[in-house]
């Protein structure tokens, strides 16, 4: 008797349909699977879940912004008013990094200054936003200022409201994410510790904190874990440094800025694009002032003195640099009264072995004994890191400022067209004019060499520089304390921005402020200076009296200073700013930039200030 098998089935043959439960169980699975689906929707990519989460996080600051309205409505007491403010602060600085990258206009209305802006149609803008609020909600809060300051809490709320709409539709991508991470970090380090946004209320530390932590939150829809552990685990971990150095400090003042540079925020901004790479999220190439792939603001190369001209095609080079130098020195381009070449070069008030100043309170104007240019000559080193040109900032490109230069009759009394066909007549200039340019000899090649040697004209590479890269540098204690005054206490980095210590804007670098000092006419500070500055261009009140924000590199070569070289040392500038400018004389300038409150700086601190600037 042959007993009955299950026959075994070839791998040819048909499959024979599966019986009948088979077929509901997995019907019944797809079924589940596909409401799952509809529940919870299509997979989010990390870009659209750090979209989700920042819109979040602006219903969240309209919630604290609404908070605030009702606080001042409802009469609450000074503290609780101040806190509720502190609140929504906390809560746009949660959203900052996105919102000033993608609605830069509308995160100004947000947190602009508190200064009247000129746009370039010459319209004055009146200030808005949460330092307007600030100024009227602290120290103490003015009952009588109570109905600007509803008013000014609802125009807030009115542009987060913005925000949110320009936002719906923002499409963010991972490469940009990453960018205005780094920014971020960038603008902590520049703006964010040093109170340059919360002058008044200083709470300055406990925001930047807030960034930290966003920055942290969003980086985690990333996922970085699961590409480089190592990278995700020291990321968090000086993540939580730098947020416990913020923490540890007692206040605002003692804040050790220095060391958090060296060891948190730099080694943060580093590690960013480290991970950027790590996750294969292409990094930026454009031409910027600042590069997009620095790693830190102290990197060598961070800056492009390049940056700013008016065409890729006017880009220094070696051979333009070189012809510029010539130039430089060459009394060629000027003339006397006569119409004759005169001896004046641009190295006679832009002097070397004295920074590329001359060392007078105003230089001698050509041919004219005794009598002075109208204007302190300032230095050239790092003249390229600036957007524009002059102390009134009327021209643009260091092409224009040649040109300006060589024309001006107490100045150079040249001619270009002039200087054009003398250049032509000398073999050895043809001859590197051809090398540097197709075009050979003209006036924007001329220009453009000499523009192209003070481009050359570029170092960022100070003890303090080295230092903060990680270096085996020494930097005495003093210089280290002047420093964190510099960056705090005294404010000045909140003009003379780190870590170009000029007038640039800082984290995008595309923009130099002008401020107005109230500087005195004269040592005694007795009346303001009668230079009334930019003004002069633009005719607009805000300008009245400001003058460029110059950089403070190489400052101990460059005595006199000022527009005006009115003040002789270092010393005598810190106790211009220690006693608050030229408010802090009497001159009673409303439209004056610096904070007019003492600084109440002590006689260690003014000396601590100037040993660093020396350091510079």
């Amino acid at each position: 008797m042959v007993s009955e098998q299950t026959p075994v089935r070839s791998m040819d043959e048909p499959n024979h349909p599966n019986p009948w439960w088979v077929v509901v169980v997995a019907a019944g699975a797809l079924f589940a699977i596909g409401v799952y689906g509809l529940l919870i929707g299509p997979r989010l990519t990390p870009a659209e879940t750090v979209k989700a989460q920042f819109m979040r996080d602006i219903n969240e600051l309209d919630s604290t912004v609404s908070q605030l309205q009702r606080s001042i409505a409802a009469h609450q007491s000074a503290s609780g008013v101040q806190s509720a403010f502190r609140q929504a602060r906390l809560a746009y600085k949660r959203v900052e990094f996105l919102s000033a990258y993608y609605s830069p206009e509308t995160t100004r209305a947000l947190n602009g200054p508190n200064l009247p802006d000129v746009d370039d149609d010459g319209r004055v803008n009146v200030p808005e936003g949460f330092q307007v609020l600030e100024e009227l909600l602290f120290p103490g809060g003015d009952a009588s200022l109570k109905a600007d300051a509803i008013q000014q809490a609802a125009i807030l709320r009115s542009n987060v409201h913005r925000l949110r709409k320009i936002s719906e539709t923002n499409e963010l991508t991972d490469s940009h994410i990453l960018d205005a991470m780094r920014l971020e970090v960038f603008r902590i380090i520049s703006l964010g510790i040093t109170g340059f946004d919360s002058p008044v209320a200083v709470h300055s530390l406990p925001e930047a904190i807030s960034v930290l932590e966003s920055l942290r939150d969003q980086l985690a829809h990333y996922h970085l874990a699961s590409t480089n552990p190592s990278l995700a685990a020291w990321l968090d971990r000086v993540f939580a440094g730098a947020v416990n150095a913020l923490r540890a400090s007692p206040d605002f003042e003692q804040f050790d800025r220095l060391t958090f540079i060296r060891q948190q925020a730099n080694v943060l901004s580093g590690l960013l694009l480290d991970a950027q790479h790590a996750l294969s999220i292409p990094v930026f190439t454009e031409s910027r002032l600042l590069s997009a792939s620095a790693r830190t603001l102290n990197d060598p190369g961070a800056f492009d003195a390049g940056y700013f001209v008016s065409s890729q095609d006017d880009r220094p080079t070696p051979e333009r640099i070189a012809l510029g130098k010539m130039l430089f020195y060459d009394p060629i381009l000027s003339s006397n009264s006569a119409g004759s070449t005169s001896t004046r070069t641009c190295a006679s008030c832009h002097q070397p072995d004295r920074a590329f100043t001359d060392g007078e309170s105003r230089s001698f104007a050509l041919g004219k004994d005794g009598q002075r240019i109208s204007r302190n000559a300032p230095t050239l080193l790092n003249a390229a890191l600036q957007a524009t040109q002059f102390m009134d900032s009327r021209v643009v490109f260091l092409e224009d400022q040649a040109s300006d230069v060589i024309a001006n009759r107490t100045e150079m009394h040249g001619s270009l067209p002039v200087a054009v066909e003398k250049l032509r007549q000398r073999v050895d200039y043809r001859q590197r004019f051809e090398r540097a340019y197709p075009a050979g000899i003209t006036e924007q090649t001329l220009r453009n060499a000499l523009a192209s040697y003070v481009r050359s004209l570029t170092n960022l590479d100070s003890r303090v520089d080295r230092y903060l890269r990680g270096e085996s540098v020494a930097l005495t204690v003093e210089e280290k304390q002047g420093f964190n005054l510099f960056m705090g206490k005294g404010k000045c980095a909140t003009c003379h921005f780190f870590p170009l210590f000029n007038g640039t804007v800082p984290p995008a670098y595309q923009e130099t402020e002008s401020e107005v000092l109230g500087t005195p006419a004269t040592a005694d500070g007795r009346s303001v200076d009668p230079d009334v500055g930019k003004f002069v261009l633009t005719g607009r009140e805000p300008h009245r009296y400001a003058f460029k924000t110059p950089t403070v590199r190489h400052a101990a070569q460059t005595a006199p200073y000022m527009h005006n070289g009115v003040f002789p040392t270092l010393d005598a500038v810190v106790d211009f700013y220690n006693k608050g400018g030229g408010n802090g004389l009497g001159f009673n300038l409303p439209n004056q930039t610096l904070p007019f409150d003492k600084l109440n700086l002590t006689t260690a601190e003014k000396k601590a200030l100037v040993t660093f600037m020396k350091a510079l």
